[in-house]
């Protein structure tokens, strides 16, 4: 295993594009980090920086006690798996599984046992002699994952290795990618631009903005307590509710209140907190969201239990736990004690 140390990393593009700027991170060993953030915000950047397959512009990238700036990518002593799998078409699964070892002239005998140990441990054994286009998409991605695991490396480095599987599939991968990390103990530094990915994959999540590192912290302290507005926003599906004050009754200054859906519920007798028109309902059996909208084009959804079922056009009001409000400063977008 080893740990991996971002250190004042910048990458600019010859076109002037800032891809990263002073971005810090630290991996422990045997750590599941997932980089997270929406296109152009650097995560896939940094992660092709590390396996050596980009230079950057400034800093350091230490694996273990190694720094790796200057070192040629098949020296690092890690494993990428892409997006794509990036699969040789032409060969069968046991030969794209043992190419790797192949290229490091390692003896046939030894090449076949170690692909068969790794096919099995992904359970695709009995595909060894298939190519890749008798495979479906996840199989693919477990002969991907094969590829990068009988190298036996430090570190495993994913690019959005998931995002081309069907919804169900996908589900199915992060348990088996989880389940990997469990039984491998390998560092893993996962990028992804989906924050359920996140959520349910990373032992410690990094949340990338624009190039800088907004906030790294155990998934559910991302959501329980965001750093900013943007990782607020970011972070939990749906989405928080953001409320420009001041808010009569909540709040007498000029801040943005935050409210996760769930922390609204319908108001009883007494005044409401908030109160509209239902312009959307939506229905997912567990709960319900219904999408309000408050006054100016100001729209707050809110998870309700399955029970209610207002219709389009039906005025609802709504209250909440104010002990579970979020506070931000609006000009500097970070977050205000409660």
């Amino acid at each position: 295993m080893a740990s991996v140390h971002f250190e004042g990393l910048g990458k600019v593009f010859p076109d002037g594009t800032v891809a990263l700027e002073e971005f810090d991170l630290a991996v422990e060993d045997g750590e599941f980090m997932v980089l997270v953030g929406p296109s152009g915000s650097g995560k896939s950047t940094a992660l092709r920086i590390l396996a050596g397959l980009e230079d950057a512009t400034s800093g350091t990238v230490r694996i273990g006690e190694r720094v790796v700036n200057d070192i040629e990518p098949k020296d690092r002593d890690v494993a990428m798996v892409f997006q794509s799998y990036a699969l040789y078409p032409h060969m069968t699964v046991q030969d794209n599984i043992g190419f790797p070892l192949r290229m490091r002239r390692e003896q046939k005998a030894s090449i076949r046992d170690r692909v068969r140990e790794t096919a099995g441990k992904l359970d695709i054994g009995g595909l060894l002699e298939r190519r890749p286009r008798q495979l479906s998409g996840g199989q693919r991605q477990r002969v991907a994952l094969g590829r990068a695991i009988v190298r036996e490396p430090q570190a495993f480095l994913m690019d959005e290795p998931l995002s081309n599987l069907d919804a169900k599939l996908r589900v199915e991968m992060r348990e088996y990618v989880e389940d990997l990390h469990r039984r491998l103990d390998k560092t893993i530094v996962y990028v992804t631009h989906d924050q359920v990915e996140a959520m349910t994959m990373g032992d410690r999540v990094a949340v990338l903005r624009d190039g800088r590192l907004e906030q790294v912290d155990a998934p559910q302290e991302l959501y329980d307590r965001p750093a900013s507005l943007f990782v607020a926003a970011f972070i939990g599906s749906p989405a928080m509710n953001l409320l420009h004050g001041p808010l009569p009754g909540v709040v007498d200054r000029d801040v943005i209140v935050g409210i996760r859906p769930e922390a609204l519920s319908l108001a009883g007798a007494g005044r409401p907190l908030l109160e509209g028109e239902v312009m959307l309902v939506e229905s997912l059996g567990s709960d319900v969201l219904v999408h309000v909208e408050i006054g100016a084009g100001e729209r707050v959804t809110a998870r309700l239990e399955p029970s209610v079922r207002p219709s389009r056009g039906d005025r609802l009001a709504l209250t909440a736990d104010r002990a579970r409000f979020h506070y931000f400063d609006p000009h500097t977008e970070r977050a205000l004690p409660a």
